[in-house]
């Protein structure tokens, strides 16, 4: 079995793929300084959940956005696992041309989602990942990687509201009972959840205006499933899409 890890700012999402079925998903909050010894425990117990163990996984990649736990996900792999883990990034092919200033700065995990994007819809598309950031990342009709847009995070932005101003309380962010909030808290929940929405589509509209009327947007990340039913721009949500990518990259890789 295949074990692909996106390793995020926020979270780490793990799954275990049999050739292309998905038979085991987790997530773990990402702790920046944890060692190989933490992570391998973590991961041995979370396979026990599923009844697998580390014999399990024959092989495995990563891409990480906190580039100090890719070498240790790597010893992970040296060590429990007894084999090389694929660092998505230099030296591992990704089949998709990229087209920006720096090859180098494009995030690893924007170009996971971009590869398993157009590798879906065969056509220009752009993958709306609601994790730290908002990251808008764009394929070209003929599959090029053009680069994208960055936008704080709707937790982030929560927080620094929250921070600045010494009257606003912290909320969880679930569906506003209406567009004007008749009380802070509902007032918070409607200009987040209503604000992001409006953000996404209006940057969706400027892409579309640029790469065409057809061009498909796929949203995944963590809080995908809150904001994007308040959008109109969104075709599709997939919360596996980045796992699914680490899976395409792999097996290009074994050709």
């Amino acid at each position: 079995m295949l074990l692909a890890v996106d390793v995020g700012n926020t979270q780490t999402h793990l799954g275990a793929f049999s050739d292309q079925e998905l038979v085991g998903e987790w997530r773990f909050t990402t702790a920046r300084d944890h060692t190989a010894d933490e992570i391998g425990a973590a991961l041995r117990n979370l396979l026990a959940l599923r009844d697998m163990t580390f014999a399990d996984l024959d092989a495995s990649i990563t891409s990480s956005t906190v580039p100090q736990l890719a070498p240790a996900w790597a010893t992970v792999a040296e060590r429990y696992l007894g084999h090389s883990m694929a660092i998505v990034g230099p030296g591992v092919r990704i089949g998709m041309p990229i087209r920006i200033d720096n090859p180098r700065e494009a995030g690893a995990d924007r170009l996971v989602n971009s590869v398993a994007a157009y590798e879906r819809v065969g056509s220009a598309c752009v993958v709306v990942d609601f994790g730290t950031a908002i990251t808008y990342d764009c394929v070209s009709d003929d599959g090029e990687y053009l680069g994208g847009i960055i936008a704080p995070g709707v937790e982030i932005s929560m927080e620094a509201l929250t921070e600045r101003a010494a009257k606003l309380p912290r909320i969880d962010l679930t569906a506003p009972r209406a567009l004007i909030g008749k009380g802070t808290v509902d007032a918070i929940r409607s200009g987040i959840i209503y604000g992001f929405a409006a953000q996404v589509d209006g940057i969706l509209e400027r892409i579309r205006d640029e790469l065409g009327d057809e061009t498909e947007a796929i949203a995944t990340g963590g809080l995908a499933q809150t904001v994007v039913p308040y959008c109109e721009g969104i075709d599709d949500v997939d919360p596996l899409l980045t796992l699914i990518g680490l899976r395409i990259i792999h097996e290009r890789n074994q050709r």
